[in-house]
């Protein structure tokens, strides 16, 4: 993964969203609350891998790819049934077109979801122009609203939304499968919070 272009890209980063971590209790029913509400946009992680497998930067092989396990295909189905159950409005649904982004937007929502080459895995973006378009568009995308009612999510990586963010993630902090949640802003949205996959059932 490219963190060293994180460290050569200032001006990529400008300004830094708010951080928050994984959310707990009140403060993940509140945005569980945001997602019911509509207008919010989130970046959603694929799901859990299997990481015996690496990445070989072809979009095209999938046996080249690290993909989802068992864990993460059973973690995506219960997370589109966990927000279908919340009554979370669905409005666009985009994915990275790697695979394991794929799958957990098809398997949690369905043909709702649509593949955007923009959210691209680092690891699979060699020419440093290009991520940076892509990084870019990431952090624009998450200060423009949701339509009215409605709760966009886009299916992508860690890296990329810790450019966006300005600092690494750890995987703690933004774990497989989990909802970083963006309230809309002019230039980039603000970071509410970061949902992990399992605290929405309980939710």
């Amino acid at each position: 993964m490219r963190r060293r272009f994180l460290l050569a890209a200032p001006a990529l980063l400008l300004a830094r969203p708010g951080f928050a971590a994984t959310a707990q209790g009140e403060a993940a029913r509140a945005l569980i609350a945001a997602l019911r509400a509509g207008g919010v946009v989130v970046v959603m992680r694929h799901g859990i891998t299997d990481r015996s497998q690496v990445d070989t930067g072809d979009l095209s092989n999938r046996a080249g790819q690290r993909n989802l396990n068992e864990a993460g295909r059973e973690q995506s189905r219960r997370t589109g049934r966990a927000l279908a159950a919340l009554g979370v409005p669905l409005g666009q649904v985009l994915t990275s077109p790697v695979f394991r982004a794929r799958d957990t937007a098809e398997l949690a929502f369905g043909a709702a979801a649509v593949v955007e080459p923009l959210l691209t895995a680092d690891d699979y973006t060699p020419d440093a122009a290009q991520l940076a378009r892509q990084i870019a568009w990431l952090r624009a995308r998450t200060g423009r609203p949701s339509a009215a009612g409605a709760t966009d999510i886009l299916v992508g990586h860690i890296v990329p939304l810790g450019m966006v963010l300005g600092r690494g993630l750890a995987q703690a902090e933004y774990p497989e499968g989990s909802l970083a949640v963006f309230a809309p802003g002019q230039d980039a949205g603000r970071l509410m919070g970061i949902l992990a996959a399992e605290s929405l059932p309980a939710a």
